[in-house]
């Protein structure tokens, strides 16, 4: 075999290598740096440019490189290009003087001997460059990069190749323009390949984001709560994987897995899109389609009338008798009997708008007003309260009664049914696991599977601190206002005491002063408080992660 041939075959087999390489090759920079390195090494050039097509109809330097000036930029390197774009079109008209624009427009392969010989092509700016750095600029080889469907999506220029032996510059050679070519095809397709790969990545983000959003703007007393807890997620995520001792030490999750766990938390609540909004939307105790308070108001002027009329005919009774020492008696029991009233109305007003803890004196209070009589418009006498209106009224945390805390927490069965039936790729297969369990407990007293720690991945329980402290500090839930730093903290503590929650995440959100970090970005400034790390329970402060 004669040195010739087996230099083509040489090349050949590199074209292949260099082909394998950009079919494997996930990063976009690191992928044109492939192509662009490959093409100098199959033809021996000196110095070269891959340019993109822009939508501004331009071409945007991405790698340029020239080893005799020593000259490597864009790409992996983060030395930004700042030459300017070069324009496809001038005035309207093609800008077909310039010779990667040429190559752009036209979609056909420029090889040009002796830039300073060429007929055609404005090589000012070369001349420009080449006075600058003393640098001679003589052979070009410039290609178009096409895509599946045939549209220019780059261009690909090569200078001065150079003679294996004596290293002096001489033109391209039409073997080396068609191996270029020929490795310009395969990086077209790499690039739309990649291209696709990240639009289709975007428009799956998009997409989940979008629903997240509809979840969020579906009732005005969780909004932002979708945004945030993947806030939360990722920051446990990092700081689990960058933890080198404990009992968290041997964790780490891959890009990958940080993305999983990034794309499950968007999805955490996809399932509350089937929770009906009256509930959701469950301001206060007596809230259904409209607040009920306003009924009970209504009966408590019908009794006030009620009980002036009573009296008004017992002070008119005791004028017509002559008993008129009676009258003062009777005006100090109405006004004592109405104060009583209204004291009744404010203290049902004040329960209907629920909180954390509602004592039995008051659930009894609640029954006790009920035996109250009023009469309707029909002249009926009837009860003050409904049993519904009792039972509401008793709700002894928060707004929701059982039935409708159950009809919420089926928001997570609904989650894990539409999350199994989506084709996830492999790198998301536990989504739906991650998703569906924040509302599972390390002790088995979670929902909805009862899942113990040990069922449960540790991506899991971390969706579950996250879901928690978001709640917990939120400003713009119905019955509450966001809970400080130091309150948060104890809460969780007494989570972690009882079994609820991951203690090693727990020990490793404090030690990390995770919370903090989350605070400073989406808290008020009221709610960061002092933390006193000593008063919160179960928190072990010398167990400190590096």
């Amino acid at each position: 075999m004669d040195t010739i041939t087996s230099a083509i075959l040489e090349r050949i087999e590199r074209l292949n290598d260099i082909g394998i390489a950009l079919s494997s090759e996930p990063d976009f920079n690191r992928l044109m740096e492939i192509i662009l390195m490959g093409a100098t090494e199959l033809t021996n050039a000196d110095a070269g440019t891959l340019y993109s097509v822009t939508d501004r109809q331009s071409l945007k330097f991405e790698i340029l490189r020239n080893d005799s000036l020593g000259v490597v930029m864009g790409g992996t390197t983060g030395i930004p290009i700042r030459f300017q774009e070069l324009p496809l079109y001038k005035n309207g008209e093609p800008n077909l003087q310039m010779i990667a624009a040429f190559a752009a427009l036209n979609g056909t392969t420029v090889n040009i001997p002796d830039a300073y010989q060429a007929q055609g092509f404005d090589f000012s700016g070369t001349r420009k460059f080449d006075r600058k750095t003393r640098y001679r600029s003589r052979s070009f080889l410039t290609v178009p990069l096409k895509n599946h469907l045939n549209e220019i999506i780059g261009v690909m220029q090569l200078i001065n190749a150079q003679d294996l032996t004596t290293r002096r510059v001489v033109p391209f050679s039409q073997e080396q323009q068609k191996l270029v070519e020929s490795l310009a095809s395969q990086a077209g397709m790499a690039l739309t390949n990649q291209k696709l790969i990240a639009d289709l990545k975007a428009l799956f983000e998009s997409f989940i984001q979008a629903i997240a959003s509809a979840i969020d703007e579906k009732s005005p007393y969780t909004g932002g709560h979708c945004h945030r807890v993947p806030v939360l997620a990722e920051m446990l995520g990092k700081a689990a994987s960058a933890t080198r001792n404990g009992p968290l030490q041997a964790f780490h999750l891959s890009d990958e897995e940080m993305y999983e766990l990034k794309i499950a938390a968007w999805l955490h609540d996809c399932g509350k899109v089937v929770t009906p909004t009256e509930v959701v939307d469950k301001g206060t105790k007596l809230e259904t389609i409209f607040d009920r308070i306003h009924l009970i108001d209504t009966r408590f002027e019908v009794i006030k009338r009620d009980v002036r009329l009573d009296y008004l005919t017992r002070k008119l009774a005791a004028l017509e008798t002559g008993a008129t020492a009676d009258i003062a008696q009777i005006e100090e029991a109405l006004r004592q009997e109405l104060a009583g009233i209204d004291q009744d109305q404010a203290f049902l007003r004040a329960t209907n708008i629920g909180g954390e803890f509602m004592s039995v004196a008051s659930q009894d209070r609640v029954r006790a007003i009920a035996r109250r009589r009023w009469v309707d418009s029909s002249g009926q006498e009837r009860p003050f309260l409904t049993d519904n209106e009792i039972y509401n009224l008793n709700i002894p945390k928060g707004t929701i009664n059982p039935e409708e805390r159950t009809i919420i927490n089926n928001h997570i069965v609904a989650t894990i049914k539409m999350l199994d039936a989506i084709p996830f790729p492999k790198h998301l297969r536990h989504v739906p696991e991650i998703a569906g369990g924040h509302h599972e407990q390390m002790n088995g007293k979670g929902y909805p599977k009862g899942l113990t720690g040990d069922q449960m991945s540790l991506q899991a329980r971390m969706m579950a601190i996250a879901d928690v402290f978001e709640a917990l500090t939120a400003r713009d839930r119905p019955y509450k206002s966001g809970k400080t730093l130091s309150e948060s903290l104890r809460i969780l503590g007494f989570m972690k005491q009882d079994g609820h929650i991951d203690p090693d995440l727990f020990q490793l959100f404090i030690d990390e002063r995770i919370y903090l970090d989350y605070a400073q970005e989406y808290l008020a400034p009221e709610q960061i408080d002092d933390v006193d790390l000593a008063t919160i329970p179960g928190y072990q402060k010398e167990l400190v992660h590096v």
